[in-house]
């Protein structure tokens, strides 16, 4: 019954308002601007549709509907994420590791081909000179000049090189896993930003609309201090407050700024750009209802859970291939060449050759071997531990993330009553202040609780937007 009476008395009160003002402005020399009550003008909007007076009051309570287009460029959030994918230099790092990567695996590979070695050999020495210092080679020298090859082939190692080439496949697809990883990181630096930046702005427009409703009410408190209507105690209030809009103000240019700087270093760009940032205007999804399902979602495709996995895998091939260190080694070996310029004396041919096998067997190292088998058996298990360590934290991850989107979107419709009850109670303020009922102190009250809810409103809506953005990259979405 409290809420019927007062929507059936708010147009009396309004009348008796605007009845009050014109008598004011009949009075005074100059004529007062008159006060767009921008809040309350809302309210009652809402409450009596239709009416013109109302609806041009709304117009001119809305100076930033009027302005002109930006001619900055347009960006969305989409694009936004697109040129971040492109430019960040994060993305190219982590690619370029890839690709190296993917060479480690050609190096280890190349154990298992055939090798082959030319060399051309030209010497003039003194006839049946020997070597008596130096290198354990030939014992005597001759003058002659050959060319030749030498191959040798690996037939076995027992495991040794097989388990190298594996390890560093794993290793190859955990660095893809990682580059899939950075560019998801990159993704959500970029919608962070995004919605940071927007943010910013909408909060400069609040900003700048309570600068503006300031100004007015403190104009025609003025104006009424003028002609004795009000003391100059409410002249002070009304500058105090004006001059605590500008500041808010001041701090919400700096924001934007600042916001954009932010945006332009994560779009990879090495000047400034202020883009026009475009909104996406659909309604707000709710969250998804369950985290269980997320969680076991984000178990099979979180890309850095991928890649740790793929690193344990390859530390156990590695850790095999160490302790194949300790087994034996077949290789094939061959000698081909000719002589064409030779002492004839020394040389019964112009060509020599010869094929082998060779079997090299590890008797004592030192214990290096059996250490390096241990080293990499226990790194393997560390691998395995830390692996579940990530998958413990991506279980909290995704239910603080689950939780967090939840909380955003119900702020989402408690601040927006909020705001809504706020500009009812700055509306009946202005009222009561306009007939005599109130005090300034009333008045900057219900104007401090306006301009909160506001901040308040924009705020929830914008970070909701991000939880979502944070929720998928907890859950691993592909960008």
């Amino acid at each position: 019954m409290r809420q019927i009476r007062i929507r059936l008395l708010h147009p009396v009160l309004l009348s008796f308002a605007v009845s009050g003002a014109a008598c004011i402005s009949a009075q005074t020399a100059a004529p007062a601007k008159a006060l767009p009550e921008a809040p309350p003008v809302r309210v009652v909007a809402e409450l009596h549709a239709g009416s013109p007076l109302l609806a041009e009051q709304m117009s001119q309570a809305n100076p930033a509907d009027n302005e002109p287009a930006d001619q900055s460029p347009r960006l969305t959030q989409a694009e936004a994420e697109q040129m971040a994918l492109k430019n960040n230099p994060r993305i190219s790092v982590a690619h370029l590791l890839a690709l190296a990567q993917h060479q480690v695996v050609r190096e280890y590979r190349s154990a298992e081909l055939p090798t082959l070695m030319g060399s051309i050999t030209g010497e003039k020495a003194d006839l049946a000179s020997r070597i008596s210092a130096g290198a354990l080679t030939s014992s005597r020298l001759f003058t002659h000049a050959g060319a030749g090859g030498n191959f040798t082939q690996l037939i076995t190692d027992f495991g040794r090189t097989r388990n190298l080439v594996a390890s560093s496949k794993l290793q190859e697809r955990a660095r893809n896993a990682q580059t899939l990883a950075t560019q998801e990181d990159v993704v959500l630096a970029a919608d962070q930003a995004f919605f940071n930046a927007l943010q910013a702005q909408a909060l400069l427009k609040v900003a700048d609309q309570n600068v503006a409703t300031r100004d007015t009410t403190d104009q025609q408190i003025g104006q009424m201090t003028k002609n004795k209507l009000r003391s100059t105690l409410d002249m002070s209030f009304a500058d105090v407050n004006l001059s605590q809009a500008k500041l808010l103000l001041l701090d919400a240019k700096n924001n934007v700024d600042s916001t954009m700087a932010a945006l332009d270093d994560v779009l990879g760009l090495d000047h400034e750009v202020k883009y026009t940032l475009v909104q996406d205007d659909s309604p707000l999804q709710p969250p998804p209802p369950d985290s269980d399902q997320l969680t076991r979602l984000a178990l099979a495709q979180r890309p850095d859970l991928q890649a740790l996995d793929f690193e344990q895998k390859a530390a156990v091939k590695f850790s095999h291939a160490q302790h194949d260190q300790l087994l034996p080694t077949i290789s094939a070996m061959g000698t081909v060449g000719s002589v064409p310029v030779r002492p004839d004396t020394y040389y019964t041919a112009n060509w020599w050759g010869a094929v082998g096998g060779n079997i090299s067997v590890p008797i004592f190292t030192g214990f290096l071997l059996n250490a390096e088998s241990k080293e990499a058996s226990i790194r393997a298990q560390a691998a395995s531990e830390q692996s579940r360590v990530l998958r413990d934290r991506v279980v909290q991850d995704v239910r603080t993330a689950w939780l967090a989107t939840a909380t955003a979107y119900q702020r989402v419709t408690v601040t927006e009553e909020l705001l809504k009850e706020a500009n009812m109670a700055l509306g009946l303020a202005q009222t009561r202040y306009q007939l005599g009922l109130s005090s300034i102190v009333e008045l900057s009250q219900a104007q401090y609780q306006q301009t909160d809810a506001a901040i308040d409103n924009t705020n929830s809506k914008y970070q909701y937007r991000l939880s979502l953005s944070t929720l998928n990259y907890q859950i691993g979405v592909q960008p």
